[in-house]
């Protein structure tokens, strides 16, 4: 039976994503913007709209303003997990259904290009089995420290097959693997749920070479390896009847020392990933502490400060408590470690109807996973299991509202989930190796209204650029890059994804890290104009006024020769005439330049300039409010 839901999905594909977000070309250069569209009514789902085109000089709606002279983190790539219940549900489709369905997830021309899938070594919740299972299992009460019994039989009938066929069908893939929890015989309850490892050197060393084995197996049986983490959400001590393991820091920086030169010397493309939780320690996971010990709610910083980290690549996130806002906060601690996104599933209520669980998924997805932990330096964005069936199974213990990226239903067909989608939006467009890039945004992954953004530049010079309407009216905005923009409209609710290849000098910013600043009205918030975030406004809070200023202390002199005045998305609440001017002692000010302001984005052109201290002052009247979300400054 062919799939209505899977056959739309690759009928658009084939259609329409055959650019070079979706297929090598020669570089060429073009003043046009491609656009694809989903909607949270499911009107338009990654539907190629009409292109748009670069046209000069500025616009006065809300800019979104790109920057390719600013990067930030590499990316290795956007997908979920073909979990043993992902693969039975897959198993379940005849075989030419089956590919399919794995063409329309994995295929970067037919498909939305799934780049990673984070793989469970061996049960999760997420089973199709009667009974959890690891690699190494052996009656209550024995032990196999020689891991005589180790054998990944269980996954070459329906997981490595398909993980082979994603890997045929995109090359570039990576794979992640995690496991739930150690052999029973390992833990002190000797129980895969719950529990903890063993507090002995014996049992770290053979824990260490249980995960090698592993790595050396899915790597025998074609499928390497790319990163590991040693344990899955080592602070949820009392997981619902499925694999789970109390790892203390202590316990996995032991795991890790153990592991690292024997994963070296093995399989030295497979990266070390610590801690695989939360963005913030549940409070559950707080609650659960045992009496008198550290719950540890620092856990990814101690982990990087402990003797282990030396091994360590960096630090994988969850995302079922916190925000993205956390992996920044890592990132600024640890600088030389990376930040992968990987896990988080979408659920819902069990009144929700099904319009209800694509509009709540499809936005808070794009919030906060496709934009908000890109923007906050992931290098992966991975969502849990690929495919489920229409009750949210096969399961065993754990989650029972949870979506994939598609559904299989009672009469065989195979629907697109809204995960597909937000996945998609950036599988699609952004492939491994490309680099985020600077873009103006103005959301915030909690909601405020406003149009979110993330930007990233392909290995080839091509352009992607995610956008998120995130208020539930249409919202009208312009794209610049460099002294060109376009303008557009999205539907309420709407994520689009722009590619291009225009090739358009730019300016050179100046970084204002270190800077202050402070002004003649509400200077307690002056320096949010200068904090490179356009969700954090200063606002005068009052009347606009002649002689209010805002003014930038840069610490030191620097050169600049524009400087952009953003309002963001606050309509109207721009200075209607002003004047610039810079100073080197704060006292003896230059001539101002003047001039006047109709939209929401003003770039005010100096001479060539050398200066510590820049002062905007509002020269107007007007009953609005004068809002600065972002000031900067260029060469």
């Amino acid at each position: 039976m062919r799939t209505p839901a899977i056959a739309a999905a690759l009928a658009l594909a084939t259609g329409s994503l055959t650019g070079p977000a979706a297929q090598a070309q020669p570089h060429q250069s073009t003043d046009q913007a491609r656009v694809w569209v989903t909607t949270p009514d499911r009107a338009e789902l990654l539907h190629e709209r009409a292109p748009v085109t670069f046209q000069r000089g500025a616009s006065d709606r809300t800019t979104i303003t790109v920057d390719p002279r600013t990067s930030y983190q590499t990316v290795d790539g956007f997908g979920a997990s073909i979990t043993d219940s992902s693969a039975n549900v897959l198993y379940q489709l005849s075989p030419a259904d089956r590919d399919e369905t794995m063409r329309s997830l994995f295929d970067p021309k037919q498909g939305i290009g799934v780049s990673f899938l984070r793989q469970p070594v061996g049960s999760s919740d997420f089973t199709a089995e009667a009974e959890h299972y690891t690699y190494d299992d052996v009656p209550a009460g024995q032990t196999d420290f020689a891991l005589k019994h180790f054998s990944i039989a269980h996954d070459q009938q329906q997981i490595l097959p398909l993980l082979r066929r994603a890997k045929q069908l995109n090359p570039a893939l990576k794979v992640m693997a995690t496991p739930w929890s150690p052999p029973a015989w390992m833990k002190d309850g000797d129980s895969l749920v719950g529990g903890r490892l063993k507090d002995d050197p014996a049992v770290y060393d053979a824990y260490a070479r249980y995960l090698v084995k592993f790595v050396q197996a899915y790597a025998k049986a074609g499928v390497p390896i790319d990163f590991i983490s040693v344990q899955n959400e080592p602070q949820n001590r009392k997981p619902s009847a499925y694999p789970g393991t109390d790892m203390p820091v202590r316990a996995e920086a032991a795991v890790i020392s153990a592991l690292g030169p024997k994963l070296r010397a093995a399989s030295p493309r497979t990266k070390i990933l610590g801690y695989d939780h939360n963005w913030t320690t549940h409070p559950g996971d707080i609650a659960s502490t045992p009496p008198g010990e550290d719950p540890e709610t620092g856990y990814p910083y101690k982990l990087l400060r402990s003797e282990a980290a030396k091994w360590i690549a960096g630090t994988a996130y969850h995302c079922y408590s916190g925000d993205p806002s956390k992996q920044t906060d890592l990132h600024n601690a640890f600088p030389s470690k990376g930040i992968w996104f990987t896990e988080c599933s979408g659920s819902h209520g069990p009144n929700d109807t099904p319009p209800q669980i694509f509009r709540g998924t499809l936005t808070w997805h794009a919030r906060n996973l496709m934009i908000g932990t890109t923007r906050n330096w992931a290098k992966s964005v991975v969502n849990w299991n690929i495919a489920l069936d229409s009750t949210g199974g096969p399961h065993l213990g754990g989650c029972d509202t949870c979506t994939g990226l598609v559904t299989l239903h009672p009469d065989g067909t195979v629907s697109t989930d809204a995960e597909y989608y937000t996945i998609g939006h950036l599988s699609k467009f952004v492939r491994p190796g490309a680099v985020r890039i600077g873009s103006t945004s103005y959301g915030t992954t909690g909601w405020n209204g406003q149009l979110m953004s993330v930007a990233f530049r392909n290995r080839d010079g091509s352009t992607a650029l995610v956008v998120h309407n995130e208020n539930d009216d249409p919202r009208q905005f312009a794209v610049a890059l460099g002294d060109k923009h376009f303008d557009y409209e999205l539907p309420g609710g709407a994520v689009a994804t722009f590619t291009w290849d225009l090739n358009a000098s730019t300016p050179q910013p100046v970084s204002l890290d270190g800077a202050t600043a402070t002004a003649s009205v509400n200077s307690a918030e002056a320096g949010l104009a200068i904090d490179a975030d356009g969700s954090t406004v200063w606002q005068s809070k009052q009347a606009q006024a002649a002689g209010q200023w805002l003014q930038v202390d840069l610490g030191s002199a620097r050169h600049f020769r524009e400087v952009a005045l953003d309002s963001g998305g606050h309509l109207g609440d721009y200075a209607a005439t002003w004047q610039v001017a810079t100073s080197n002692d704060g006292v003896h000010w230059s001539t101002p330049v003047t001039g006047s302001s109709t939209g929401q984005l003003t770039t005010v052109e100096l001479p060539p300039t050398k200066a510590r201290y820049m002062r905007v002052t509002s020269t107007a009247t007007s009953d609005h409010w004068w809002s600065l979300a972002d000031l900067r400054l260029y060469r």
